[in-house]
């Protein structure tokens, strides 16, 4: 029998979040780099995100077969570092993991020297690395436009190879602040990358990893939720402790979309204070670098009347679930639409939220929960398996509950 939760309206808010997760991105990469430096740094203030949880358990597994769950982070980072330091591992997941294309990284450590191979469908999960002698090249081509998760992950394995590795994307380059992060977290660690963005390439040599003390800092695709919130509320005055104004992660572009929908960002004593403004009519962006983000935004245009024209949008279907067709429906619950009149380019239309309560559905997807969890300022909701947060923000519902809203469980 699918749960629920059960959310009263309240559209006056105030408080303080005490269960914000710290970043998953950062994290992810950190343990990853971790491993990498001989395992010898202390990674602080580690995210409670399953999806972290897992990879700090998986990645010093004895164990043959890795299920990384729905942890699309997990499967391509642990499958280069599986793959290219030679370990013999499995690494499978959910029904819909398995639906995750990952030829693109397969084929990549295949031209470097690595054995892999698919034991169902090819181009996708569950594969075996069985693994790496000698490295074949010293340069990848790859295309730019699709998850930056599959640079990221070559990217940090790239110093570990006797050679280094030059990467050329060669689709116009899409996520740049991931990339951007990864090379700012390497740094860290005591690799230097050369991200020229100019010309589309990554130039990494060998080189060793040293062991470092890092704190990891807040997750700015968890505080986007609450630039929602702050939008849609008729007053609210939302302070989020432990948030870094100058951040490695891209989704703090969440700060200048929000000021145009009606959220205004204060920073003071190491906390961000989100309080109300007035928003505009209608809004432009381009979420290529940022596309985790559109979860939050839609939902507010749809529900404020804001008309939205959005690119960039391409890796939204193969995420958790496809995201597009979710918002699509969940956005028509409200009256709104979502649709594409020329390719590529979306165009939003706002609706009315009714007086009465909707249901959502959150499609096994943690983003789908929490980006729709703030039509609740408007109206009454039941939301679909609120167990779905756990894999990036375990205490989201707990938060809500601070900020003054009442949640009861159902079945």
């Amino acid at each position: 029998m699918t749960s629920y939760l059960s959310v009263s309206k309240k559209s006056h808010l105030t408080g303080i979040t005490h269960k914000l997760s710290s970043s998953k991105s950062i994290s992810n990469r950190a343990l990853i780099l971790k491993a990498l430096s001989g395992d010898q740094s202390i990674v602080r203030n580690l995210s409670d995100a399953r999806d972290t949880q897992l990879m700090n358990r998986l990645i010093a597994s004895e164990d043959k077969i890795i299920d990384v769950m729905d942890a699309g982070t997990t499967m391509r980072f642990l499958t280069a570092y599986f793959a290219l330091s030679g370990k013999n591992k499995i690494l499978t997941g959910t029904a819909r993991m398995k639906e995750r294309p990952i030829g693109i990284l397969v084929d990549a450590l295949r031209l470097l020297g690595a054995t892999v191979d698919y034991l169902e469908k090819d181009g996708f999960p569950p594969i075996e690395t069985k693994g790496f002698s000698t490295q074949q090249v010293d340069a990848l081509t790859i295309p730019g436009n699709v998850s930056s998760q599959y640079i990221s992950a070559l990217m940090m394995v790239a110093p570990t190879l006797p050679k280094g590795l030059t990467i050329t994307l060669s689709e116009k380059m899409g996520s740049v602040p991931y990339f951007q992060m990864t090379a700012a977290l390497m740094e860290q660690f005591g690799v230097c990358c050369d991200v020229d963005l100019q010309s589309q390439q990554i130039k990494i040599a060998p080189t060793s990893y040293k062991p470092v003390n890092i704190t990891v800092e807040a997750d700015w695709s968890a505080i986007s939720y609450w630039y929602g919130f702050t939008a849609l509320a008729e007053e609210a005055t939302i302070t989020l402790p432990n948030v870094s104004e100058k951040s490695l992660q891209g989704d703090r572009v969440i700060a200048d979309i929000m000021d145009k929908l009606g959220v205004c960002s204060s920073f003071k004593n190491n906390q961000l204070i989100l309080t109300k403004q007035k928003a505009a009519y209608e809004i432009s962006w381009d979420f290529k670098d940022c596309p985790d983000l559109a979860q939050t935004v839609f939902p507010v245009c749809a529900a404020k009347g804001i008309t939205g024209t959005f690119t960039g949008l391409e890796s939204l279907r193969i995420k958790e679930t496809d995201r597009i067709a979710a918002l699509q429906n969940e956005l028509g619950k409200i009256g709104a639409t979502l649709t594409e009149p020329q390719t590529g380019t979306w165009k939003l239309t706002p609706g009315k939220v009714p007086n009465e309560e909707i249901f959502i559905n959150t499609y096994h997807d943690h983003r789908m929960a929490m980006g729709l969890a703030p039509l609740a300022t408007l109206t009454n909701l039941k939301i679909e398996s609120p167990e779905v947060v756990n894999k990036s923000y375990p205490g989201f519902w707990e938060d809500m509950r601070t900020v003054g809203f009442t949640i009861s469980e159902g079945y």
